[in-house]
């Protein structure tokens, strides 16, 4: 796992963008394809009227669908290692199970929990469950997942810091994450000053276009000299 961070006013600030600016600043710079880094509509934000989740990702693979007399828990081991994890926290669990439409990973119990331990969201391609009561008791926790189930099942943890595939996300531990209403997309640490600038720029861009549209010089060939691509 990655051990640089960034400073508290840089997470702050990057918090202060919506992750469809975010996105849209970080293809500025070309760093990879535009068709990568984030995940698809399958992995839901649950509560969106939240501000962005910006934190770093503690990895794992795990399952509550297994039957049978003989299952280890290992929820210790998650406990020790979101301690030991860069904060802000964001706990990333991947399936690893049978029958994932049934899985549940995570309650308000779970979050009020973890919240305590300085993790700030959870990323799942299962489920989970409580929404109400996660919303009432952890009213800042983020929660990207499948959807809602009403068991928590068994809980078993496998391995810890792994990379992980959520929902067509490739996920390292310690990857920086930033997430909403819009949708998860991991950001290079590196270029998180590089983003918060350009982020200023898209919203100046995207604010000009608006003002176009709404005045009486908008006409087709004006709109595509001046932003349309050329």
């Amino acid at each position: 796992m990655t051990t640089k961070q960034l400073s508290p006013e840089v997470l702050k600030r990057l918090r202060s963008y919506d992750s469809a600016t975010v996105s849209n600043a970080l293809e500025h710079f070309k760093v990879r394809d535009q068709a990568t880094g984030y995940a698809t509509n399958q992995l839901v934000c649950s509560f969106p009227g939240l501000q962005p989740m910006v934190g770093y990702a503690l990895t794992c693979t795990a399952d509550t669908t297994q039957p049978g007399d003989n299952r280890p828990s290992r929820v210790d081991k998650l406990v020790e290692a979101v301690e030991a994890a860069p904060k802000p926290c964001v706990i990333v669990i991947q399936h690893s199970g049978h029958d994932r439409p049934r899985s549940c990973f995570l309650g308000d119990m779970f979050t009020s929990t973890m919240e305590k331990l300085g993790c700030v969201g959870v990323v799942t391609d299962g489920n989970h469950r409580d929404i109400a009561g996660i919303h009432a008791r952890t009213p800042g926790f983020h929660v990207f997942s499948a959807g809602c189930v009403v068991s928590h099942g068994w809980g078993v943890f496998y391995d810890f810091n792994v990379t992980v595939t959520i929902s067509g996300l490739t996920i390292e531990p310690g990857d920086l994450l930033h997430g909403d209403g819009n949708g998860l997309l991991s950001l290079p640490m590196k270029m998180a000053d590089r983003v918060l600038h350009q982020a200023e720029e898209v919203l100046k861009v995207e604010q000009d276009y608006f003002d176009f549209l709404d005045s009486d010089d908008f006409n087709i060939d004006e709109m595509k000299r001046r932003f349309v691509p050329h």
